[in-house]
């Protein structure tokens, strides 16, 4: 194992990023693949193990004891140099992107100002101290029956966070994504776990975090960056006594193996994971009569966005038989048919959607209605359309099962009531949409109760691939789409998943944290005798 002094680079050399130190692990060595070609580049990639764990882990832990007690202006700085640091890195970042996961040039620069959005808005969300939830029950010591003590609240940072890197998303849901820009900003270090399909991104936007933790003379063990094996060195670092939870996005797979290897720790943590949805699109009648052909055209568009790899591609589509149906589906068998075929991320997700495509088609109450053009492209995915009745989906796991890609069913229904059924029996999922027009309202009216129990997003008149960063923004939904339906991985709320409350009772003025001290020091909301203000 070698080490060298963690610099901001545009090229990266194949190390982690322990505490502030490059360190090349000693175990299995992998490159990065390019989905156009199939052919691997450099430089390799050392996996760490249980030592690069254990140094992670020790630092983090160490640092969190100085990090906690951070300002929000000071994470707010942090956030924004992290920011300005990977905006720095320029074109030699979006080159290596776009190398190793084969998105488009106008998505690469969209995602990187995507990410940096985020590290600035959660930056102000730190500064602006909301997040800290202060409240203060004044003491009453003249109250009858019982006199009242005084007791004040404020939610603090819950520790280290193992951040795990996802295929889909490069940078936003990567290295420097949602996860790690929340879990700065709530005060916990993190240890992240590259993902494999882009490691010289995450090596680069490492560096970019590691040098401004440097810069803003923070503990080093704020953050480090680990590449491995994904079952091994994921469960060894979820079951690491000093990490406190986990930011997670991938499969329901892996998913569910973290939430199990967490569960069964002796002091058991959250896991965070946003993983598995079908997105369904409920299509009204009248909407369907109006702009059938049109909704086709958007829903195909939407569907091979990305080759199908985004977590909220619309999977199916449901809707009441008839000719105004037919008519969508023709026109949308036809834009698939002409839908030119695209490398997907990496070659294990392209043989997994294929074998979800094949597993679908090969159901005797599924009729395949229309696949992609033929391609010698290598990990390509080929649009699939594929048709079912609504008394097959209604109670199958198999049909309801998310096949990653360009992959969309349709469900005939025999009528309204039919497609409310539906609704009723879908698992848990990240969004829910419907097309409608005034003259379908009252059918909306019915479907929207069932759809808040069903998914975190509601959408009208549009789709749902395209995620807003802001401060309303729920992605997240009842299991399977994520593990906890309480919360979000994407906009301000996040930041609730690394907090945890604490009360104060008689504790002596002089002791008492800024956020809940009398005179408010930190010049921040908080609610007073029940009143909101910034008392």
């Amino acid at each position: 194992m070698t080490t060298t002094e963690t610099t901001i680079s545009s090229e990266p050399t194949g190390h982690m990023l322990i505490a502030g130190t490059a360190v090349f692990g000693g175990g299995e060595q992998v490159r990065a693949v390019d989905p156009s070609t199939g052919r691997a580049f450099g430089p390799a990639f050392g996996y760490g193990g249980a030592a690069e764990i254990e140094q992670a882990c020790e630092a983090a832990d160490r640092a969190f004891a100085e990090y906690r007690t951070t300002t929000g202006e000071q994470r707010a700085a942090l956030l924004e140099t992290i920011a300005d640091n990977i905006e720095a890195l320029g074109d030699a970042l979006l080159e290596r992107v776009h190398a190793e996961s084969g998105l488009p040039w106008g998505r690469v620069t969209g995602e990187r100002a995507r990410t940096t959005g985020q590290l600035r808005l959660f930056a102000t969300v730190a500064r602006e101290g909301s997040w800290a939830g202060a409240r203060i029950d004044p003491a009453q010591p003249d109250r009858s029956p019982q006199p009242r003590a005084d007791i004040r609240q404020r939610k603090i940072a819950l520790g280290p966070v193992a951040v795990f890197g996802a295929s889909n998303f490069p940078l936003a849901f990567s290295v420097a994504g949602g996860d790690t820009a929340s879990a700065l900003a709530a005060g916990c270090p993190v240890v992240a776990k590259a993902h494999d399909a882009h490691p010289g991104t995450s090596e680069l936007v490492g560096r970019a975090i590691a040098a401004a933790v440097a810069a803003c003379g923070l503990p080093e063990g704020t953050f480090s960056m680990l590449f491995g094996a994904g079952p091994e060195l994921g469960t060894a670092l979820v079951t690491d006594p000093r990490i406190q939870a986990v930011g997670f996005t991938g499969s329901r797979s892996a998913g569910t193996a973290l939430m199990t290897a967490a569960a069964g720790r002796p002091r058991p943590i959250p896991v965070h994971a946003e993983m598995s949805s079908i997105n369904p699109v409920f299509v009204l009648p009248a909407a369907l009569a109006e702009r059938g052909e049109q909704l086709a055209e958007q829903f195909v568009g939407s569907l091979t966005l990305g080759s199908g790899q985004f977590c909220t591609n619309p999977g199916l589509i449901i809707a009441a038989d008839g000719p105004d149906l037919q008519t969508f589906l023709e026109a949308s068998a036809t834009a698939i048919g002409e839908a030119s075929p695209t490398a997907m991320l990496t070659p294990s997700i392209a043989r997994t959607y294929d074998d979800g495509v094949s597993a679908l088609a090969a159901r005797e109450e599924v009729t395949v209605l229309a696949r992609g053009p033929e391609t010698e492209l290598p990990q390509a995915c080929r649009a699939a359309l594929l048709v079912t009745d609504a008394d097959s989906v209604i109670g199958s796991e198999a049909l309801q099962q998310e096949v990653f890609g360009a992959c969309g069913l349709v469900v005939r229904c025999r009528d309204s009531a039919q497609v409310r059924a539906v609704a009723e029996a879908l698992e848990g999922q990240l969004t829910a949409t419907v097309h409608a027009t005034e003259r379908d309202h009252a059918e909306a009216a019915q479907l929207v109760p069932t759809l808040e129990l069903r998914a975190g997003r509601i959408l009208f008149n549009g789709w749902p691939t395209g995620v807003e960063v802001g401060h309303a923004m729920v992605h997240g939904g009842p299991f399977p789409a994520t593990s906890d339906a309480r919360t979000t991985s994407v906009g301000t709320l996040a930041i609730e998943r690394f907090l945890r409350p604490v009360a104060y009772q008689d504790v002596p003025s002089a002791l008492l944290p800024s956020a809940v001290a009398d005179s408010n020091p930190d010049k921040i909301w908080r609610r007073v005798d029940g009143e909101l203000g910034k008392h």
